[in-house]
This record gives C-alpha cells, sequence and structure tokens, in this order.
C-alpha cells in the first residue's frame, strides 16, 4: 500500500471513531476519566462501567484481527455476539467487578 492510500485510510478510521464516539456521546466520560486518572485513580471504574462506553469498546474492537483470537476465558467476541445488548453490559460489568490485575512482571534486559 501506497503512502498516500495510507493516509486516506488513517483518515477514514480516525473518522469513524470520532462518529462511533459522538454516537455513543463519549467524549465527556474520556475527558473524566483522564482527569481522574490524573487526580484519582481508583475512582475510575464507575466511568469505565459506563454502559456506553461498554458499547463503543465493543463496537470498535469486534471488527479487530485480535477479536478472533480467544482471551484467557478461552471466549472470542463471536461468544458474546449473540448477548441482548443489556446482557452484554451486565457481562462485562460483572467481568470487571471480579476485576483484580495481576502484579507487573518485569524482566531487566542487560544493554551495554
Amino acid at each position: 500500500m501506497n503512502k498516500e492510500s495510507q493516509n486516506g485510510l488513517n483518515k477514514k478510521l480516525k473518522i469513524q471513531s470520532l462518529r462511533n464516539s459522538e454516537y455513543y456521546d463519549i467524549q465527556k466520560i474520556r475527558d473524566e476519566l483522564y482527569h481522574l486518572s490524573v487526580m484519582q485513580p481508583l475512582k475510575t471504574l464507575p466511568l469505565i462501567c459506563n454502559g456506553n462506553n461498554i458499547l463503543l469498546a465493543y463496537r470498535n474492537i469486534k471488527n479487530n484481527k485480535g477479536s478472533k483470537t480467544a482471551g484467557v476465558n478461552n471466549k472470542t467476541i463471536k461468544d458474546i455476539q449473540s448477548l441482548h445488548t443489556d446482557e452484554l453490559i451486565r457481562y462485562i460489568r460483572n467481568s470487571l467487578s471480579n476485576y483484580n490485575p495481576m502484579p507487573i512482571r518485569r524482566v531487566e534486559i542487560p544493554k551495554p
């Protein structure tokens, strides 16, 4: 793909992303998330669990190449695609309410 075609594709993807954000009226939530992540990171979960935020995330990832790969729960996007919107939101909220992040594994790579 030449550079001009790549730029056109990037512009189209950016426009689609903005359109999706406007559709779900999500920019205010993104601004609040950013502010909270800086000032009070532990208070971000209610915004992340917002129904429109979950639907936008689902919409943005369902067509990605990686969506065909099963996650740690052995489910793909196709497995949850059949859920009704309310069931999908409930499923994701439940997953997030039980989320406990693993400690970061860091390996130092020796460099000259």
